[in-house]
């Protein structure tokens, strides 16, 4: 696991928004158990009071979940596991939106080249697999 850390934002944060991005992607499955506070620390290169501090929080936003001794694990909240998609998506289109909104592009414009781009892009992705 590689995380590419910025200087904006606390590195607890990043592991956060890392651990949505994976199981939005679904790379993290329901359920599936998540590395010990210690073997993220180590693998991220961070203190492990961040990796505490993030498991808390992850924990706290229903991302994971520890029964007694066990290992931390994925939700398996179908909930929790759609707001997180939306919640990244939402980020996404905001951010899309702040671009677009400063050049005075019509909705109707916009939403016609994104169209285009998502079909030219899902193609590539059908070409290379």
């Amino acid at each position: 696991m590689t995380v590419k850390f910025n200087n904006r934002d606390p590195v607890y944060v990043q592991v956060i928004r890392h651990f949505k991005e994976q199981i939005a992607k679904g790379y993290f499955e329901p359920g599936q158990e998540t590395p010990s506070r210690r073997e993220l620390a180590n693998q991220l290169k961070i203190n492990p009071n961040t990796a505490q501090r993030a498991y808390k929080e992850m924990e706290e936003q229903g991302l994971i979940f520890t029964e007694g001794n066990m290992p931390s694990c994925i939700t398996k909240d179908e909930a929790v596991l759609k707001s997180v998609r939306e919640e990244l998506i939402m980020e996404a289109v905001d951010l899309f939106l702040g671009s677009i909104q400063s050049i005075n592009v019509p909705l109707e414009e916009v939403l016609e080249l994104v169209k285009k781009k998502h079909e030219v892009k899902s193609g590539e992705a059908e070409d290379s697999k």
